[in-house]
């Protein structure tokens, strides 16, 4: 199972609202760019290659 950092669990979590990149970003200051980095990593852990594949994967397995 793959283990995932608080904030990358808060920017799943916002994807999962439904959340735009720089929605996310201005909610949990932090830049664009950060959320983008925070986003390759999720689906580079959870193995996938879209936003919705992470948090259905990442739901199914618990971690959010």
């Amino acid at each position: 199972v793959a283990e995932l950092t608080p904030m990358q669990i808060k920017v799943l979590l916002a994807v999962l609202d439904g959340q735009l990149n720089k929605q996310i970003a201005h909610g949990l200051g932090i830049s664009e760019a950060t959320v983008k980095a925070h986003m390759t990593a999720i689906m580079r852990k959870l193995d996938v290659s879209r936003r919705a594949e992470a948090v259905y994967a990442a739901s199914k397995r618990g971690l959010i």
